[in-house]
């Protein structure tokens, strides 16, 4: 259905708190918003975030955050008013929210479609609605492309959030004419951070080389983790606790020191970003400290080569003698069995993977992330533990 920009609820503009509330989670905002009155919040956004122990825990956003960011993101891409917005992730969720803003600022039209993902029709309404702007996941690219689905004639920029593309993804997405911008963000920055030079019908482009929009002020500490300031960053967290009580976690004034691990250089007068990996996706293997994400993009790599359909990922489990072992997790065993001879091929002893686990489906966010509470929980059912 289209939508005009205004879709924006009147109380937007007023310094009502606007919760922003997954429907079939409702509860895990309750009493967040006249707990947040009572101790004189206001004017804020909150968003879900993952919290530990999988308690709520919501980003507290400044109104006037989103409003910097979306002038950042039209700037970036040119985006007018006679453009055309295909919103297909949650309004729930930072990454679809943050369209409406950008469409409100530029006086765009607005489409949005909450029916289950299908890539085919994904594409088709991209072509009925004459879509010029859309926001994705990896994970919808990587269905298009599998897919062999063309883009429709008008789409001009498809922004990738949520995680990060590999080249292979972004290529075969490009050669089959979706022309996708990778971006690097977060819900405690309204949005992106940095995000790939537009260069309309260009391809080749480099995923890991980003430019940081000009609103951020980034800087890294010893390890390289990013520390985050600017008028568009949330000003804290609202935490539950087991017993419903609700605490507020400030953003010190010093920025935000994130568990992302970053690369900073200038580029002329251009500020560049490269996204590392996360503090937490190391683990120890027979004494050896090993990066997940490289292991992760050449299995999605893989994957792409090998034409397989369905999902598939790398997991780290504790293992008494090895500290850590890689097992493959997969929907389709046939696809598995060789994804796993595949990946043995392209890697070192140290790094093989002897086990497969199958489970279908692998068990994702709304966001098409993967979703480690289910998984752990399951893989706690098979005696099994994930290596954290």
């Amino acid at each position: 259905m289209s939508l005009p920009a205004a879709l924006l609820p009147p109380s937007w503009f007023s310094e009502e708190n606007h919760i922003a509330l997954n429907p079939t989670r409702s509860e895990e905002a309750f009493e967040l918003a006249p707990w947040a009155d009572q101790i004189g919040l206001r004017g804020l956004a909150f968003f879900q975030t993952s919290g530990s122990e999988s308690l709520p825990k919501w980003v507290g956003l400044p109104k006037h955050a989103f409003e910097i960011s979306a002038q950042a993101v039209n700037a970036h891409f040119e985006v007018t008013s006679e453009d055309h917005w295909l919103i297909a992730l949650p309004l729930h969720h930072v990454g679809g929210f943050s369209i409406l803003i950008r469409a409100h600022l530029s006086g765009s039209q607005v489409t949005h479609t909450s029916s289950k993902w299908q890539p085919q029709a994904f594409a088709d309404l991209c072509e009925q609605a004459a879509i010029t702007l859309v926001s994705l996941v990896p994970t919808q690219v990587h269905d298009l492309v599998t897919h062999q689905i063309p883009c429709p004639p008008r789409l001009r920029a498809a922004i990738i959030g949520g995680g990060g593309m590999t080249q292979a993804l972004a290529d075969a997405a490009r050669a089959l004419g979706w022309p996708v911008f990778q971006s690097y963000g977060m819900t405690e920055s309204a949005s992106q951070i940095a995000t790939q030079t537009y260069h309309p019908g260009q391809r080749g482009l480099d995923v890991a080389v980003l430019e940081v929009l000009p609103h951020w002020q980034l800087r890294t500490d010893a390890t390289q983790r990013l520390l985050l300031s600017g008028p568009a960053l949330a000003k804290g967290y609202a935490l539950r606790d087991a017993t419903g009580h609700w605490t507020w976690q400030p953003i010190p004034s010093t920025g935000l020191l994130t568990r992302d691990r970053v690369r900073l250089w200038d580029h002329g007068t251009q500020r560049c970003l490269s996204f590392l990996g996360r503090e937490s996706g190391y683990v120890k293997i027979l004494g050896e400290l090993v990066h997940l994400a490289p292991l992760q993009a050449q299995l999605e790599t893989l994957s792409l080569r090998l034409n397989c359909r369905k999902r598939a990922t790398l997991i780290p489990l504790a293992d008494p003698r090895r500290g850590c072992s890689l097992v493959l997790l997969a929907e389709d065993a046939a696809e598995a069995e060789r994804l796993k001879a595949a990946h043995n091929d392209a890697s070192p002893p140290l790094l093989h993977v002897e086990q497969i686990l199958l489970l279908d489906p692998i068990p994702t966010t709304d966001l098409g992330k993967g979703n480690i509470s289910a998984l752990i929980q399951w893989l706690g059912q098979q005696g099994l533990k994930l290596e954290q």
